[in-house]
């Protein structure tokens, strides 16, 4: 837990609230040395606001609750670093091994079904969905689905916009997915509906009271919750995973970040291939 009344500046900014609030909200532990972040991240917001310095938002926020904020505070304070197929190996394992290995076991169902967590503005959501389309013509009439959440509405939208930058275009995307799976525009690339069409996004919080997916017939056959929990505390890792373990298939693939671990070793097997290590679930003896 951050302690709040740490990190008041000569200013009268009171980082230590903010963090706080930004815990509250996202369960993100943010470090008194990058109080600095506040600054840049906010300016947009304190525009909106009417306001031009933090120490007018806290005043704000602790003279009347407004929920509104507090979210759309610790949204702004959520790290959305993606690429499309950021770190190739989990991509390039799931293309050669993991997925003809998924496939064959769900040819009498013809379902397979992805989760990208924490998916940001949707670049390795819709990466799953060109890798599929390139490499797997057999999954022609099978009921594909990839879910992309975010706590971040913004980001959301314009997962949901499928439109990019040919900045962010030319980060990670090779030249022939770019012409097979995206219209030209300007400056901007809109994905394709055939790649479009197996992406559903919406805005959720991984670490709030209700958990994205808690209906019984939740089941992912792999799971991308990649870079995820670097900013959360270990409890918070470890209720996080169990819940992710309950929603993945017996044999499915998850994959954390690579410098990620399970809290709980327990509950999962590690496999190294390919360069990416990969975790499947152990039920607890």
């Amino acid at each position: 837990m951050v302690d709040g009344t740490e990190g008041m500046d000569t200013g009268g900014v009171d980082y230590g609230y903010l963090r706080e609030l930004v815990f509250g909200h996202s369960h993100n532990v943010l470090d008194p040395s990058r109080d600095y972040l506040f600054e840049t991240r906010l300016s947009r917001l304190l525009r909106n606001q009417g306001m031009t310095r933090l120490d007018e938002l806290v005043r704000h926020l602790r003279a009347r609750k407004d929920l509104a904020l507090e979210q759309s505070i610790a949204e702004a304070m959520t790290i959305n670093e993606t690429s499309f197929f950021r770190d190739r190996r989990p991509f390039d394992l799931l293309r050669a091994e993991l997925l003809p290995k998924l496939i064959e076991a769900r040819r009498s169902t013809r379902t397979l079904s992805f989760w990208s967590a924490a998916c940001s503005t949707g670049q390795e959501a819709y990466s799953l969905a060109m890798l599929l389309l390139e490499h797997f013509p057999e999954l022609a009439g099978w009921r594909l689905s990839i879910e992309g959440v975010d706590i971040c509405a913004e980001a959301i939208e314009r997962a949901q916009a499928g439109r990019y930058h040919r900045f962010e275009i030319n980060r990670g995307l090779p030249a022939l997915f770019v012409v097979r799976y995206f219209d030209h525009a300007g400056e901007d690339w809109t994905i394709k509906p055939e790649a479009r069409s197996l992406c559903h996004f919406r805005q959720a919080n991984l670490c709030g009271p209700v958990f994205p997916f808690s209906r019984a017939g939740d089941r992912f056959d792999v799971i991308l919750l990649r870079n995820v929990m670097l900013y959360f505390g270990r409890e918070t890792r470890r209720t996080l995973l169990a819940k992710v373990h309950r929603v993945l298939a017996p044999d499915g693939i998850l994959f954390l970040g690579s410098t990620e671990q399970p809290v709980d070793p327990a509950l999962w097997t590690a496999t190294l291939a390919g360069g990416a290590c990969y975790f499947m679930r152990r039920m607890p003896s």
